[in-house]
């Protein structure tokens, strides 16, 4: 693939992250972990639905700094703060249909990553994913949606082309490889991220979320960040 993205703004030794960290996470592994544990608060029902309250209104009103960056999927049931207990200031999120990427999503999570500070860069995907659904009917029958639809369908075809080449049919396997083509292009294509990743600024990962559990699971990242990932620790 080749690399469209545009370099962003690079923090040098004097220059700080827009906003002011309000004992948040500073690093990938930390961020991941928070995001963790706030999901496990949300499947067990025991969210303390942290930040949310005037008192933190007024403390991010003049600055963010959020300690990770969300590209999740449209989906109404995929509300990042939600799923990850978290509050005002915590989650750059941009979401669009399957998670598709465009030049304004980069440019989005590289003003995040650029500017902000912000350490850890989640996809978000989920089982029964209606842009993968949608792209495989397409795939299967040759006809194409109406309208801009059809751009949404185009962006997820590579992803079940190497689900393809991989021997992978079904929808749950086809949704992981979906989240994790979607990690790899996005390095591919915004020389800004990819140069935060190699400076060991940030992280990239994929999660893939359960609709009916509310669990979430790492499905594409560096090894160095499974600590963070409790089914990883429990399987080791």
């Amino acid at each position: 693939m080749s690399r469209r993205g545009t370099p962003g703004t690079q923090p040098g030794p004097d220059r700080k992250p827009v906003g002011a960290a309000v004992g948040g996470p500073t690093g990938p592994e930390q961020a991941l972990a928070e995001l963790y544990a706030g999901n496990r608060r949300f499947v067990t029902g025991e969210p303390r639905h942290p930040n949310q309250d005037a008192g933190r209104r007024a403390a991010v009103a003049d600055g963010q700094q959020p300690f990770a960056v969300i590209v999740g999927c449209s989906d109404s049931r995929l509300a990042a703060e939600i799923i990850f207990d978290r509050g005002l200031g915590d989650l750059f999120v941009v979401r669009t249909a399957g998670h598709t990427l465009g030049s304004e999503v980069l440019g989005s999570v590289e003003y995040a990553v650029d500017v902000l500070g912000t350490p850890l860069v989640v996809v978000l995907g989920h089982d029964s994913c209606g842009a993968v659904q949608a792209a495989r009917e397409a795939d299967a029958t040759g006809t194409q949606p109406p309208g801009h639809l059809r751009a949404v369908v185009d962006a997820v075809v590579p992803s079940l082309r190497r689900a393809d080449a991989e021997g992978v049919t079904d929808l749950g396997g086809i949704v992981d490889i979906h989240i994790a083509q979607t990690v790899e292009a996005m390095l591919d294509e915004s020389e800004a991220l990819a140069a935060a990743v190699a400076a060991g600024r940030c992280a990239v990962i994929g999660m893939s979320y359960r609709l009916a559990a509310g669990e979430v699971r790492t499905v594409a990242g560096p090894d160095d960040l499974s600590g963070a990932d409790p089914a990883a620790r429990a399987a080791a």
